[in-house]
């Protein structure tokens, strides 16, 4: 079983307990180094919500389609779904469909034939055959190149896979779990994601909120992550002062989960006694006593005003490359950073990229450093 339920006291004087949803102590140390979160509380009423879909969508067999910042905890909800599932007793496979090239990405997913391209010096087991009765988590599936995509739709039509090199069909019995961060109602829209494939992933669609939205989860995993490390530095009972509460409560969290946990790790390092003060938190001062979606726009919307009373002609086309090649040059033409910055997926920065004339002929990608 990769995930727990631990129970905790969200309450230094030993109060209400919550109950947590974390990766197991025997996961690989480089999935709790990534960016995804390696625990969940269900305190907040939101989370609440979400621990009940996610009880009445385990127990069917309905692929089910996760969205939601990176660091909100995709994985682990997948992966709770298939411990309360028919087929918790077999394989959960996971596979990052951003982290490898396509021709990877395929042999991984179906596997190969011994000799079936350069470095296949024997035959290999796809996740498909692996996860065999199992559940099959896709992160990320809007990264898919859309040839993928065609092979992939065919394998959950037909309920088989064909290895890299082979032709014999292979039956499969896997649930699929996907999960984005994109909107996949805009890739398709743009055609860089195919609509019959989006529709056969958003059966039982679940959305997870971001940190900032749902407060209520903010102590409590605060003091799991606290209790955690402080174990493990052999620190013994470390308390939150009342002001680092107040500072954790008004942070925005805009690396969700997985931040928080970093930021409590730092703490514990650098505080001098038994009590966190915010100080010790060095957070940036972003606070969610304004909406969490506003943003200082006067600047913005000031350019905006000058442009609309020049009138230029394909006003939203010069807007929209203005904002692609700004942000491609302040991630430094990183396109995995400028996606994630812009909240699209890589298939549609490349298209507006290459539309714009900044991609080298010849070239698939400028630069294409993943970041864990």
């Amino acid at each position: 079983m990769n995930t727990v339920f631990k129970s905790y006291s969200s309450d230094p004087k030993g109060g209400q307990t919550s109950s947590v949803l974390a990766f197991d102590e025997n996961l690989s140390r480089s999935l709790a180094l990534s960016v995804r979160a390696t625990a969940l509380v269900f305190e907040d009423p939101v989370s609440r919500r979400l621990l009940d879909q996610m009880e009445r969508i385990a127990p069917s067999d309905a692929t089910v389609l996760i969205i939601g910042e990176t660091g909100t905890g995709k994985e682990l909800v997948a992966r709770h779904i298939h411990a309360l599932s028919s087929r918790r007793n077999n394989t959960f496979g996971a596979l990052n469909c951003a982290a490898l090239s396509e021709h990877l990405i395929e042999s991984e997913l179906f596997g190969h034939e011994k000799g079936a391209f350069t470095g296949a010096i024997s035959s290999k087991d796809g996740w498909f055959e692996t996860a065999h009765k199992g559940s099959l988590f896709l992160d990320e599936v809007g990264d898919l190149p859309l040839g993928l995509q065609a092979k992939l739709l065919r394998v959950l039509q037909e309920r088989e896979v064909v290895k890299v090199g082979s032709r014999q069909p292979i039956p499969v019995d896997v649930r699929i779990i996907a999960a984005t961060n994109v909107n996949l109602e805009e890739a398709v829209a743009a055609q860089h994601f195919r609509a019959d494939l989006y529709y056969r992933f958003n059966v039982a669609t679940i959305q997870l909120s971001p940190l900032r939205e749902r407060p209520g989860d903010i102590l409590p995993l605060a003091y799991h992550f606290l209790k955690m490390y402080a174990d493990r530095l052999g620190y013994g009972d470390v308390k939150l002062s009342s002001a680092a509460e107040a500072a954790l409560l008004n942070y925005d969290w805009p690396g969700n989960i997985r931040e928080l946990e970093n930021s409590v790790h730092r703490a514990l390092l650098v505080c001098p006694s038994k009590i966190l003060r915010p100080e010790d938190f060095k957070l940036s001062g972003v606070r969610v006593s304004e909406p969490s979606n506003a943003i200082s726009t006067t600047s913005l919307e000031t350019s905006l005003s000058r442009l609309f009373d020049q009138s230029p002609p394909n006003l939203f086309d010069v807007i929209e490359e203005t904002v692609i090649r700004s942000a491609f040059e302040y991630c430094e033409r990183n396109q995995v950073q400028t996606a994630r910055l812009l909240d699209i997926s890589r298939n549609v920065l490349r298209h507006k990229l290459s539309l714009y004339g900044m991609l080298p002929n010849g070239r698939r990608n400028v630069v294409e450093t993943e970041l864990a």
